[in-house]
């Protein structure tokens, strides 16, 4: 623990250019600081050691021993200082080129890729070196996970609440829709329209426990008894395939899902008496803020979206 002897660096480094220059006014010129500031850090110094440490004259002013002393002494602090200011520079340098994200695969594959473009786009128009991002796409619970471990900054989450224990902001919203293939009973015009206890009732094509998408619809249908699923898989892409195929209905991201409704290759059903929508949050550690840098730029930019 430091005792309470311990002067400011800025102090000390002045100390340090008086010894070279021979002048205060010239010391304070070369640090970018008034005359009277630079009296006072020495007052201060000397109040601290409790013994004068500059003695002035016209010709200038002069270290007294004990002021000689303390500057031998700052040499080697200032020194370490100088190396430890070096190794943050390159820190921050580091975190500004480059950032390590996670993200559920809605958001990885729908939102992101856009969020990313544009904060390039800024990046480049403000003159900066475009950041090199590394982005993961797997659950919501893996998700907050790598971020819980520090193993990524930032993480971006769907589900009906933010996770608990980490900073989070919210993004965006979405919501899921059921759909079925064009082969399914419930395709046709006549028919999709259905209960929310014919949904929970229905074996389901379902993403894998901990996904934000799984999450969000047995939340909502939790007052209800619902059937096992019929396929239970890892990723959006092989859940929509598989309600192509015939399989059974699913709950997928109205993102996910916009061309393939579009080309008729799924069809929506609306179920009555049901909330399906989710919350998209940015995720971090530390303080309220998100990491300063290309982390907070990113979740600026995809709130702004």
């Amino acid at each position: 623990m430091l005792g309470p002897h311990v002067p400011d660096l800025r102090a000390l480094e002045l100390l340090v250019v008086v010894s070279r220059t021979g002048s205060l006014g010239a010391a304070a010129a070369e640090l970018g600081i008034t005359q009277q500031a630079a009296s006072s850090r020495v007052r201060t110094m000397e109040s601290l050691v409790g013994e004068p440490l500059v003695t002035r004259s016209k010709r200038g002013s002069e270290l007294t021993p004990t002021g000689e002393l303390v500057v031998q002494w700052a040499d080697r602090v200032l020194d370490a200082a100088q190396e430890l200011d070096a190794g943050i520079g390159a820190l921050r340098a580091d975190r500004r080129g480059h950032l390590d994200i996670a993200a559920s695969l809605t958001i990885a594959e729908h939102l992101l890729p856009g969020w990313l473009v544009g904060l390039r786009a800024q990046q480049v128009q403000r003159g900066q070196q475009p950041t090199d991002i590394t982005m993961t796409a797997t659950n919501t619970q893996r998700v907050v996970e790598l971020v819980t471990a520090d193993e990524v900054t930032l993480g971006f989450v769907e589900g009906p609440d933010a996770p608990r224990g980490l900073r989070h902001r919210l993004v965006g919203t979405d919501e899921l829709v059921v759909v079925v293939g064009p082969a399914h009973p419930w395709a046709l015009r006549s028919r999709r329209r259905v209960t929310a206890a014919t949904l929970a009732a229905t074996p389901l094509v379902v993403r894998e426990v901990g996904s934000g998408t799984r999450t969000v619809l047995e939340r909502a249908l939790a007052d209800l008894p619902m059937a096992a699923p019929v396929l239970e898989l890892s990723s959006t892409a092989s859940v929509r395939a598989a309600v192509a195929a015939g399989a059974g209905p699913a709950a997928v991201g109205a993102h996910a899902v916009r061309d393939d409704l579009a080309t008729g290759r799924l069809v929506r059903v609306t179920v009555t008496g049901l909330d399906l929508t989710r919350r998209l949050h940015a995720v971090w550690k530390g303080g309220p803020y998100p990491p300063e840098g290309p982390a907070r730029e990113l979740v600026a930019w995809a709130s702004r979206r």
